[in-house]
């Protein structure tokens, strides 16, 4: 099956983000037929039929259709931890920096960040340190968070089988922020359950990589389920007659998951072409490729690949491209042809 970027016939590429998608004519179809009810009153179809599939793939008794990730992460905070309680987290994870801080506004919960390491992984020597002692001084430790992929890398399994178990041992809970877990899983070659493992609840993206237009799963067991509903409400979560998006997620699934190896082998591909050109040094993990550029070209270099249609992200010398289902071979080839052009010096 072909995912052909919408853009192409204008020659633009859009590499800034894997929630830059568009449903295709297929996934669009499944919206408009999708049943639908009231989920506030429980009674979506469709929507029960994405949390059933989603909880059975993730490993887990239930799950919770929500709006967004940042909205499905807050809830597993809010649900896991009380006022007053602290979450162990990484400084470069979604859910402390990216996330508007919602944990401390709006859950009263604090973070204990902690420096990644390169590999993504927060060292076992620093959240031991981290613990705090069972003391009205502290703040009371109560919940380790990770996230898989991070920064498009996949955690060593052994790594998370052994924060996983030690934070257990302590009476912690565990939530993973898996937005691209199925990015994971594809790279490990694994089912997405065995990404899951070890943890209480996960959260998980729809609208990341597999294309569906908005949507993301919170899973756990059903009581935490139970609350996070409640939570839902609170936030602003509740939707009526949401099995329309439901039904994209579903699709999404079904049909665009597996495809994610595509993007991993695009990734491979944009990145061999990009290491050969002069003034840039180039990684790749999963299906994102991270670039960085000679200050003394930077802004030019940046400048040539926007005027050229190729839209990317970008922070100082620092470049992020991710590959997904609406940029193809064909487009990464497109993107190399145009930076290839900028160090042959046709800067136009």
């Amino acid at each position: 099956m072909s995912y052909a970027n919408p853009l192409a016939a204008t020659g633009q590429y859009d590499f800034r983000s894997d929630t830059v998608t568009r449903p295709g004519e297929a996934m669009r179809a499944a919206m408009a037929h999708a049943e639908v009810g009231d989920d506030v009153w429980g009674d979506d179809p469709s929507v029960q039929r994405l949390e059933a599939y989603t909880a059975a793939l993730l490993g887990y008794e239930a799950a919770l259709f929500v709006p967004s990730g940042t909205q499905s992460n807050l809830i597993a905070l809010m649900t896991h931890c009380q006022r007053g309680d602290e979450y162990l987290v990484g400084q470069d994870a979604h859910t402390y920096k990216y996330e508007g801080g919602g944990a401390a506004v709006l859950g009263s919960i604090q973070p204990q960040p902690i420096e990644n390491a390169a590999d993504g992984t927060l060292p076992l020597a620093k959240l031991q340190k981290a613990v705090k002692p069972d003391n009205e001084h502290y703040a009371r430790t109560r919940l380790l968070t990770l996230e898989n992929t991070i920064s498009g890398q996949v955690l060593p399994a052994d790594y998370v089988r052994t924060v996983t178990d030690w934070a257990h041992g302590l009476g912690l809970a565990t939530h993973l922020d898996g937005a691209r877990l199925w990015n994971a899983a594809v790279a490990a070659n694994v089912a997405p359950a065995d990404i899951a493992k070890g943890f209480d609840s996960v959260s998980v993206c729809l609208s990341k990589g597999l294309g569906a237009p908005v949507g993301s799963v919170l899973a756990g067991n059903r009581d935490f389920i139970k609350q996070g509903r409640r939570w839902r409400k609170m936030l602003g979560g509740g939707m009526r007659q949401a099995g329309l998006l439901a039904a994209a997620g579903l699709y999404a699934l079904e049909h665009q998951y597996t495809r994610l190896a595509d993007d991993h082998a695009n990734a491979a591909r944009l990145a061999a072409g990009l290491r050969q050109l002069p003034g840039l040094s180039v990684s790749q993990q999963t299906n994102m490729v991270f670039v960085e550029v000679d200050a003394a070209v930077a802004d030019g270099f940046g400048a040539h690949l926007q005027a050229n249609g190729i839209m990317v992200s970008s922070i100082g010398t620092a470049q992020r491209w991710v590959l997904h289902l609406d940029v193809d071979a064909a487009a990464v080839d497109a993107a190399i042809a145009v930076a290839q052009r900028f160090f042959d010096g046709d800067r136009a």
